[in-house]
């Protein structure tokens, strides 16, 4: 069951968009009580902590492989690490759910352009179709169904640096394929070690500014997931995702951790449960399989798909 679990491209990256939800859930109630900096700095220490242990015969065996592309290392490791998280938990502090869960969903466009200008793969059509598809329902989880709450959407500075976060992110998902060739494990836990010295001295510049963790215990227990579901795990599922079947199809299934915060809103937060959540599931659903689905090859015995 488990090696199945982690051949299963889309089991994996399901699992991930649900921790990753879960993360941003957290974080927003962790504003305000534990500095941005200072989360993004301890989530990914804790996560090395974490998982180093694990990791340790493996990493030793492909540490030549990663301190020959070390240049490689630094660049992922900044981007996907130390950059994108700290900049989302800054934005957290400052703009509303509403606007992060749309915000969100320009991942896989964002993903698009990168893999363009990078490598200049363009998508098929079915997989821009899919995109929108997905956007719609997004739109309609974010705007509740309310075509005025859509229009009177506007970007304020936690907007901006969710944004300028995730099109960092959206190159590291296309990056990602020039990984050095090691073990998934060894990868993710050297990038967390590199990524967290790159954020010490900035956690270091915020205590000195006299930001503090406050809020006891929820805090600290908060921190704790953010180490190890949303970080290590998630991010050791979501590289094998991308192994398997690519940066876009990838990036596509963030259209999930929309669908996955509004459920762990009204499951935590006593939201209720409405008609357009129902139906922005179903454009979202209906759009990662669209853009995941293969064509079949005519001219193929057996009718044997190909990639698209």
């Amino acid at each position: 069951m488990i090696r199945s679990f982690w051949n299963s491209a889309w089991g994996l990256l399901v699992t991930t968009n649900l921790f990753w939800a879960g993360n941003i859930v957290l974080a927003r109630g962790l504003a305000g009580h534990v500095p941005p900096v200072a989360l993004a700095y301890w989530r990914w220490t804790g996560a090395f902590v974490v998982a180093v242990g694990f990791a340790w015969p493996r990493l030793k065996t492909d540490m030549p492989v990663l301190l020959r592309h070390w240049k490689a290392m630094l660049l992922l490791s900044a981007t996907g690490i130390a950059s994108y998280n700290t900049m989302s938990y800054i934005g957290l502090n400052s703009t509303t759910a509403l606007n992060v869960l749309l915000l969100q969903s320009a991942t896989p466009l964002i993903i698009i352009v990168w893999a363009y200008l990078l490598f200049r793969e363009t998508p098929t059509a079915r997989q821009a179709l899919g995109v929108c598809v997905s956007l719609i329902g997004v739109g309609v989880i974010a705007a509740r169904g309310s075509a005025a709450v859509l229009a009177h959407l506007r970007l304020n500075r936690g907007d901006v640096w969710v944004l300028a976060a995730l099109t960092i992110y959206g190159f590291y998902c296309v990056a990602l394929r020039k990984r050095p060739a090691v073990h998934p494990l060894s990868f993710l836990v050297a990038a967390m070690g590199i990524g967290s010295l790159m954020m010490l001295p900035f956690m270091i510049g915020e205590y000195a500014g006299g930001a503090r963790i406050e809020g006891g215990l929820p805090s600290y227990l908060g921190i704790a997931y953010t180490a190890v579901l949303p970080s290590f795990v998630a991010y050791l599922f979501f590289n094998r995702g991308v192994e398997l079947i690519g940066s876009g199809p990838a990036g596509q299934s963030l259209h999930l951790m929309p669908l996955f915060g509004s459920v762990l809103a009204v499951v935590f937060l006593n939201e209720r449960f409405q008609l357009y959540h129902a139906a922005g599931f179903a454009f979202i659903a209906a759009g990662i399989l669209l853009a995941s689905l293969r064509p079949v090859r005519r001219n193929s015995p057996i009718g044997k798909q190909t990639a698209t």
